[in-house]
């Protein structure tokens, strides 16, 4: 009798351990800080954009049309919020992606306009934040595959078993929304013409 009394609360601590009870709200955590990477990233590139649009703008007054689309780009990106609660939300996933990705066109744009330019490319601040926004596009890479890393590994383990017992004996837990490209064409490289 008390052998039974001793090996029934370790049992029962086993094997709730082993349902993802832990892990799940890890792994949920984990996604919410990446998809926090994500969003840091953004902001730096929407810190660094006035700096370059106004270094551009003493440079190439002609092209108004572009630091302006930039200008109203940014701010639009800035204005899309996405709360760690509101990630299973496809569309505000979407909304988040399609005003980032607005901003990539513009900015896209602004380095064409450059190109045509050489006196442009030969001014030492503006290499210096075109190389800071180079260097941001890329962490932004990274931070998105560290969230979709993030996403698929909480994916799997609320769907898969023994995490599937805990997922939904910790609060129902919701598939998170990966981050896609949504700018039509983002799957190919950009072609420039003069």
């Amino acid at each position: 009798m008390n052998f039974a009394r001793l090996v029934a609360p370790v049992a029962v601590a086993l094997s709730v351990s082993a349902c993802g009870i832990n892990t799940v709200p890890t792994y949920e955590e984990e996604a919410k800080a990446r998809w926090a990477d994500v969003q840091a990233s953004y902001q730096r590139r929407a810190d660094l954009i006035p700096n370059l649009v106004e270094t551009v703008r003493g440079f190439a007054n002609q092209e108004r049309e572009v630091l302006t689309q930039v200008t109203q780009a940014r701010a639009s990106a800035t204005q899309v919020r996405i709360d760690p609660e509101q990630l299973s939300d496809p569309a505000a996933v979407q909304r988040f992606q399609q005003a980032q990705g607005a901003l990539s066109g513009a900015l896209g744009r602004l380095l064409v306009t450059v190109e045509k330019y050489p006196e442009l490319r030969s001014q030492e601040n503006f290499l210096a934040l075109q190389s800071q926004l180079e260097g941001t596009e890329n962490r932004i890479n990274v931070a998105i595959r560290d969230y979709n890393e993030a996403v698929r590994q909480y994916n799997t383990e609320i769907r898969t078993f023994p995490g599937v017992i805990g997922a939904r004996i910790v609060h129902g837990a919701k598939p998170l929304q990966p981050y896609q490209a949504v700018t039509p064409g983002a799957d190919r490289a950009p072609t420039v013409k003069f």
